[in-house]
């Protein structure tokens, strides 16, 4: 894995792993905008472990390849719903916001793991 590889997927699992510790510890920014999207308050505890285990992935996946693409395609998908949210919810500005934190995780998996 190049040293640019390398860096986008820790910053990616930074991102990932901020964006998890914000659910699970109640960022109020973060709830209210569960909330608004309608996510129902019993999968936020969850949401916020996938995304936190998604970065403890990519991390394993500096180490343990297959554990970085299974990461990676975890919180694309994840992101993916993300977006499917916000654009059923009608709160278009918002979908920035899953995209931001998908783009870093695409480019870890494009840079570190070949077709």
């Amino acid at each position: 894995m190049s040293t640019t590889a390398t860096v986008v997927t820790v910053i990616a699992a930074l991102m990932a792993g901020f964006s998890g510790y914000s659910v699970l510890t109640g960022a109020r920014w973060v709830l209210d905008s569960l909330a608004q999207l309608q996510v129902p308050r019993t999968w936020w505890t969850r949401l916020g472990l996938a995304k936190s285990a998604g970065a403890v992935g990519l991390l394993v996946g500096l180490f343990v390849p297959i554990i970085g693409l299974l990461a990676a395609i975890g919180l694309i998908l994840y992101f993916t719903g993300a977006v499917i949210t916000v654009i059923r919810a009608h709160a278009y500005p918002h979908v920035a916001f899953p995209l931001l934190y998908m783009a870093p995780v695409v480019a870890a998996l494009a840079l570190g793991f070949p077709a």
